[in-house]
């Protein structure tokens, strides 16, 4: 049984850290930053989002845990509008991976925004992550908008 629970301080420290890292890395792999400047950006950009770490107004912050309670993946929701959530993060450990974790917790996080009363919730997908992308529209998030590039 999957379950959520708000961050402790000690896991928002070890999640933000690591959530820095991996963001700096899927805008590399997206395109839209350099290696060079990912890391400084991805740091300026959870600083922005999260200027009071976890206790940021608007921002909640979770961790995923299975059935044993061992935290497996964390989950941030921000409340956006008075009638919008938007998932900025969501991300199960690579070794928990492929256990239904992912799919409980995107169905909690619907139930965690109903509970901050919004009727919606919207989240970014990177267009190379198609696992993700399929997880999403099984859950049925339809497409609102979707960029594209190519190399000449």
């Amino acid at each position: 049984m999957t379950t959520l629970r708000r961050m402790t301080e000690e896991e928002f420290v070890q999640y933000n850290d690591f959530s820095i890292v991996a963001y700096a890395k899927e805008k590399v792999a997206a395109g839209n930053w350099t290696e060079e400047e990912a890391l400084e950006k991805a740091k300026a950009t959870h600083a922005e989002l999260l200027p009071d770490g976890r206790h940021t107004a608007n921002h909640f912050l979770y961790t995923i845990l299975n059935e044993e309670r061992e935290n497996v993946g964390s989950l941030w929701i921000c409340k956006q509008s008075t009638d919008k959530a938007f998932i900025y993060d969501i991300r199960v450990s690579d070794d928990h991976q492929g256990q239904g974790h992912g799919k409980k917790a995107m169905r909690m996080a619907e139930e965690e925004a109903r509970k901050i009363g919004v009727q919606k919730i919207g989240l970014h997908v990177f267009g190379h992550n198609t696992v993700a992308r399929k997880l999403y529209e099984n859950l049925s998030y339809k497409t609102t908008n979707v960029k594209m590039e190519k190399d000449i």
